[in-house]
């Protein structure tokens, strides 16, 4: 039996990029996005959701 849901602490948020995000990048590249276009924190606790060309893969 699959374990329910992962809770997230309490406070987190989810932010999704609405544009398209090149999946080749990798961890560094991503976190540079999430301080440079949304002036986050990458380490903060929350949940940074990027979607790929076809829109059938999310990280």
């Amino acid at each position: 039996m699959l374990p329910s849901a992962v809770g997230l602490p309490s406070g987190s948020r989810v932010w999704l990029a609405a544009g398209v995000t090149d999946m080749r990048a990798g961890f560094n590249s991503l976190a540079a996005k999430v301080q440079t276009v949304l002036v986050r924190d990458p380490f903060c606790g929350h949940v940074f959701v990027f979607r790929g060309k076809r829109g059938s893969l999310v990280t």
